[in-house]
């Protein structure tokens, strides 16, 4: 079961009446690792988190967490799996401590002892004592994660985790993510924040309109379909002016990042370095350009909606 995936959909489908919020999704989510499931609003992402988590029922397919199917047997896979779904709420007359007390006393006597190491992972230890009324939207979702961590979690799955953060809050969040999957844990990282997710997972899974769009490692998501290259030289110049007559190249361009040159192929690169170099130029630089997730967000999902 440890080699299982933590978190398996088969053909996952939910409907709302005529519309198919959720359709055929088959996602594999490995242990260990921070996983992005990113979408525009509306794409299916919550709808898909509430499935999994049984507070949506699923019109077709089967789906499984910690190897366990749900909802069969819904309860045992959840005992070690921590989840914020939309936003956190809490009992805005108590502090934050005694709205995690209120929790542990329904998990068991041995969550009490992870309320103050919960408190402090998500930076609240000075603030625990404040009644949650009093805290910002930032500090909510900080506490919401903090009651995720009293389940001592192998999964956490965070829906939009960061709303509400401020520039510093989410980089102490990214930074927290790392640390628990350090430990071995998963996140399950919900969001439409292209760029948090580049930086803070692993490997991530595009949803549009109900769809899986692509799925895989970030390195391999950000991998520029064209073959392109930025060069640094010492004589910008004569380099544009030498691959102006390249067979490998198609297009070159000085630009501020350095000179910019689309490739016939993928491997042109190091034919165009020794070109550079038997010409006497002096090439210090010359790397693959990658698209950012962004980028390669808004060409996935730009060309589902020409097809459909």
């Amino acid at each position: 079961m440890t080699d299982s995936p933590i978190i398996h959909t088969q053909d996952l489908t939910k409907r709302f009446g005529a519309r198919v919020a959720v359709d055929r999704v088959t996602l594999s989510v490995p242990r260990g690792c921070a996983f992005g499931f990113l979408g525009h609003n509306g794409a299916g992402k919550t709808t898909t988190i509430r499935m999994l988590l049984g507070l949506t029922r699923a019109d077709g397919g089967a789906m499984h967490l910690r190897g366990l199917p749900v909802p069969a047997r819904r309860g045992e896979a959840l005992a070690r799996v921590g989840a914020i779904v939309e936003e956190p709420h809490f009992h805005n007359h108590l502090t934050g401590r005694e709205n995690l007390r209120i929790v542990a006393a329904v998990r068991g006597p041995e969550t009490f002892a992870r309320i103050d190491d919960a408190l402090g992972r998500v930076g609240l230890a000075e603030r625990a004592d404040d009644r949650v009324a009093q805290y910002s939207q930032g500090m909510r979702q900080r506490l919401g994660v903090a009651r995720c961590l009293l389940a001592d979690p192998e999964l956490l799955i965070l829906d939009e985790p960061t709303n509400g953060l401020d520039p510093a809050g989410i980089l102490e969040f990214r930074q927290t993510i790392r640390a628990l999957v350090g430990e071995g844990r998963t996140v399950f990282l919900s969001s439409h924040l292209l760029d948090e997710v580049e930086k803070a997972c692993d490997a991530a899974a595009i949803i549009d309109a109900g769809r899986i769009v692509t799925v895989g490692p970030i390195s391999e998501l950000t991998r520029s379909a064209r073959a392109e290259v930025l060069i640094d030289c010492d004589d910008d110049d004569r380099a544009l002016e030498l691959m102006a007559n390249a067979d490998v190249v198609i297009d070159a361009r000085r630009t501020a990042e350095g000179v910019r040159v689309l490739l016939s192929t993928a491997s042109a690169g190091a034919e165009l370095n020794r070109h550079l170099v038997l010409a006497g130029i002096e090439v210090s630089r010359l790397e693959p350009i990658h698209d950012t997730l962004e980028e390669r967000f808004l060409e996935l999902t730009s060309h589902l909606e020409e097809v459909a």
